[in-house]
């Protein structure tokens, strides 16, 4: 059965009590009135409210501090400011202490109809919108969960008994028999390295990563991560060129993180990129930002596929392949560092990621 929404009214006047009442009666709400400040906290306490309407001027505590107290029982309470004395200044003091809207006095009947229903569905969507965050991120957890226990576990032990077997039988296996050891050790292997990077996208510690933020050189991730590409552009005879000063002010940051960060954007570039062109960094300050630009001269992005490579799982039309994971830790990972990434791209003409990251400054 379906609750009826909970109306609290927060009002010195009886008039305006009365008033309020007698307009919402009959429209589907339960409703609850206090006459000062503190006896309506009292009711936000045991009557947990979807929707208060609070006078500022009261005797006791101020309209105001009621607004502060309702926050800090529940901030998904909606509240509404009702005054004689409405000023724009008031207003401004009102909003900012966490009311969604303000109704000067004295107002229509439709007014405080609308309003009322206008409140009960900004609280009905908070709650809907809190009750979806829970079930995403119990979502996450379950699903961390199974491809961590019941895929990434078996296919450990199946890898460890392969290469068991493999040794056992080494002098006794053909070539041809080696020869399919071998792929099937490659099959698993790429398997529980796509486990891995699965698990790397649902489990982006933000806050934890924050903590290892320091002071960094952007030679020092860029530099792992020439170092991680390196094979793969050796195997395309692509050239990387890099032009990024050591002289460059640091930013604040986590190296390991954004190594993997300029890993994926290089691995990419060097991946859709033709056999023998170039791949080219280079920094540059711009305000208080550090911006690492990486362009190829690869495939590049079709426009209706560019506003979702960043999307977790994001598979593109433009004939790009993998399982499009690396750009979305990257971009929750620059995310973390308060910077951001932004891309450019022509069909057949290559593409530009532009990576800003704050610089560091120290406290005072």
């Amino acid at each position: 059965m379906e609750t009826k929404p909970k109306i609290l009214i927060i009002d010195d006047e009886e008039v305006v009590l009365d008033s309020c009442t007698q307009i919402l009666k009959g429209s589907g709400y339960q409703l609850k009135i206090a006459n000062d400040g503190l006896r309506g906290v009292e009711l936000v306490r045991e009557y947990q409210p979807d929707l208060v309407f609070v006078d500022l001027k009261m005797p006791g505590i101020s309209g105001f501090e009621v607004l502060e107290k309702v926050r800090e029982i529940d901030s998904t309470i909606v509240t509404v400011v009702i005054t004689g004395f409405a000023t724009v200044s008031s207003a401004v003091d009102a909003m900012k202490k966490g009311a969604y809207d303000f109704l000067p006095k004295p107002f229509t009947p439709d007014e405080f109809r609308m309003i009322a229903r206008r409140g009960i569905e900004r609280r009905r969507l908070m709650l809907e919108t809190i009750a979806l965050r829970r079930e995403k991120e119990l979502l996450r957890e379950q699903f961390a969960s199974i491809v961590s226990h019941e895929l990434k576990a078996p296919l450990g032990a199946v890898q460890q008994n392969l290469f068991a077997l493999d040794f056992e039988l080494e002098e006794k296996l053909t070539e041809e028999q080696k020869a399919k050891f071998g792929r099937i050790k490659i099959r698993i292997d790429e398997l529980l390295k796509l486990i891995n990077s699965w698990l790397r996208v649902i489990s982006v510690d933000i806050n934890k990563l924050k903590d290892s933020f320091a002071q960094v050189s952007i030679t020092k991730p860029i530099s792992n991560a020439l170092e991680s590409v390196a094979s793969l552009a050796e195997r395309k005879n692509i050239e990387i060129v890099s032009s990024i000063s050591d002289q460059l002010p640091p930013i604040l940051g986590d190296v390991l993180s954004l190594s993997e960060v300029f890993v994926n954007i290089m691995g990419n570039s060097i991946k859709y990129s033709p056999d023998g062109t170039k791949v080219t960094l280079t920094a540059e300050v711009q305000g208080q930002n550090l911006v690492t630009t990486i362009q190829d001269g690869g495939i590049g992005i079709s426009p209706e596929d560019l506003p979702h490579i960043f999307d977790g799982f994001f598979r593109g039309k433009s004939g790009q392949a993998g399982h499009g994971i690396g750009l979305a830790v990257a971009h929750q990972i620059v995310d973390a560092h308060h910077g951001s990434i932004n891309v450019t791209s022509e069909l057949g003409k290559g593409t530009t990621f532009m990576v800003s990251l704050p610089l560091f400054v120290n406290s005072p």
